[in-house]
């Protein structure tokens, strides 16, 4: 007995196949014009001048501003919470607070995203929170210092610093920020 020879279903037969392609190809034909549009960047438009204002507890504002700085240097770590271990950019946010005002906040970005008042960056100050993320979630937070500039812990293999909001990533992934010094 012969063995049989089933038709594999994954792959169209020889005239099948040349019948599709040749559909496809006069679909594709008319003269009807292709419309290309570009992807869809948005990013928050920041001023050219940081307007300066002055935040609701300058002593306050100052200390905070005054750790965080001092910590521009210290290694990253996933998970870290002190200058021994490194920090993670919540774990930087929460040791400023919980050093310099004995506050405890909440452990990650998304939580510390719905902490206290919500400000449009023109009125931005000193202390406030900075949250960054996409259409789906936070992913990142770190502490305003003035001038349009702020301090965190970005990434693996990099160190606790200073960036600017209106650089390219920063700029398109912004969230807002949030007033927790009242």
């Amino acid at each position: 007995m012969e063995p049989r020879h089933y038709p594999d279903k994954r792959f169209p037969a020889p005239a099948s196949a040349a019948l599709a392609l040749s559909l496809l190809l006069t679909a594709c034909g008319g003269n009807a014009p292709v419309v290309r549009h570009a992807p869809s960047v948005t990013h928050t438009v920041f001023p050219a001048v940081w307007p300066a204002v002055t935040p609701e507890n300058p002593d306050a504002a100052n200390a905070v501003l005054m750790r965080a700085l001092s910590l521009v240097g210290t290694p990253y770590r996933y998970g870290g919470n002190t200058p021994e271990s490194g920090f993670d950019c919540s774990g930087l946010v929460g040791y400023v607070f919980h050093d310099v005002l004995a506050r405890q906040l909440p452990r990650n970005s998304g939580e510390l995203a719905r902490l206290g008042q919500g400000v449009g960056f023109e009125r931005m100050a000193t202390g406030d929170l900075v949250v960054f993320g996409d259409a789906a979630a936070v992913s990142h937070v770190g502490i305003y210092v003035g001038e349009g500039r702020f301090v965190h812990a970005p990434s693996t293999g990099g160190t606790v610093r200073l960036d600017r909001l209106d650089g390219p990533y920063w700029r398109d992934h912004f969230r807002g920020a949030r007033r927790v010094l009242m």
